[in-house]
């Protein structure tokens, strides 16, 4: 298994790079979102890596962080999702869009990709439901864990790269060792970070308690 490459950019396509490491090209193929944060030709790039093994073919697919990287092979899992469809949907709204998505079952956020339906999106949505809660917390344990910069879809104002909120994995097992399952949980701490993304993590605590409260 290849679990990252390397090496100089030699050239782009629409949906793939060649990355020489060390006379050797490997031809890896990316997201529009990683594609957009790729240095220029003749530098140096690395990226985690999942490689595809078919009959007839071996594909290499790059990511930028192993949380993506999980979400792609998890996405693949789902009926219905390729590898294509995979990289489309981390393309459009990222790996921390797919943890939203599916732990808010919000179906209509995956569907926004190219060549996704909504009984697809839909499928996608129910059947990682129950994995949303670890991915999320993994995303935010490596949010430091990137091995290129990635700059256009997700740089924010000011400079730098949006980081993922550890507090949302705090909060997460905060709530798992409260009882709550964790499935709801995860629900209850996306939409609280949705609507305060810097909350550390008490905040994010409370607000999820009162999401979870009982109504009536």
């Amino acid at each position: 298994m290849i679990g990252k490459i390397a090496g100089r950019l030699e050239y782009r396509a629409a949906d793939h790079v060649l990355i020489d490491v060390r006379g050797v090209g490997y031809v890896v193929y990316v997201s529009d979102r990683v594609m957009a944060g790729l240095p220029g030709n003749g530098e140096v790039v690395a990226l985690y890596t999942d490689l595809l093994v078919r009959e007839d073919n071996l594909q290499l697919f790059g990511f930028t962080t192993l949380v993506e990287k999980e979400w792609h092979r998890l996405l693949m899992s789902v009926q219905g999702i390729g590898a294509k469809a995979s990289m489309a949907i981390l393309g459009t709204i990222g790996a921390d869009g797919v943890s939203r998505a599916i732990a808010l079952g919000d179906w209509n956020a995956i569907a926004k990709a190219k060549g996704v339906g909504p009984k697809t999106a839909q499928r996608v949505a129910i059947e990682l439901k129950d994995k949303a809660p670890a991915v999320m917390a993994m995303g935010a344990a490596s949010a430091d864990d990137r091995v290129i910069e990635v700059e256009a879809p997700d740089r924010v104002r000011g400079g730098g790269v949006r980081q993922a909120n550890p507090a949302q994995a705090e909060a997460l097992s905060a709530l798992g060792n409260l009882g709550y399952a964790p499935g709801e949980a995860a629900s209850a701490v996306a939409e609280a970070a949705g609507v305060e993304p810097e909350a550390d993590t008490s905040a994010l605590i409370r607000a999820a308690l009162k999401l979870l409260a009982p109504k009536g």
